[in-house]
């Protein structure tokens, strides 16, 4: 199982950023995925979960401006990142647990696999 997440970068308050997270070693389309960040000094946190059959969560700090979405045949989920703000500066994880669906606690980063990290800076 693997997991690699891409497009971070460095982007003005307000810029958009799409952050990709792709799998491999494991069929997504049966499988939930979270996004999770964490900043300098702070505890990771969940940030987004995409079930397999469609549902999607959101931390509320981030509802309205991030979308969570899925392209099973290309085994990667996104994460488009509107309207950023200089604290949505961390870096950014992909993981799953290997569930079919996002469980309630889905914002607790206990999962399985994780993918490396992208680093997404919002300068004001």
């Amino acid at each position: 199982v693997q997991l690699q997440a891409s497009g971070g970068g460095l982007v003005q308050a307000g810029g958009s950023l799409r952050l990709s997270c792709g799998v491999s070693g494991f069929n997504l389309r049966y499988f939930a995925i979270g996004w999770f960040r964490q900043a300098p000094g702070n505890k990771r946190e969940g940030v987004s979960c995409s079930s397999s059959d469609g549902n999607t969560y959101y931390a509320d700090s981030v509802k309205g401006r991030f979308t969570i979405s899925r392209d099973n045949a290309k085994n990667t989920v996104y994460l488009q990142m509107n309207s950023l703000k200089p604290e949505d500066t961390a870096v950014y994880y992909c993981a799953t647990e290997q569930r079919i669906l996002c469980t309630s606690r889905w914002y607790n980063p206990s999962y399985d696999y994780w993918g490396q990290g992208t680093l997404v800076t919002v300068s004001s």
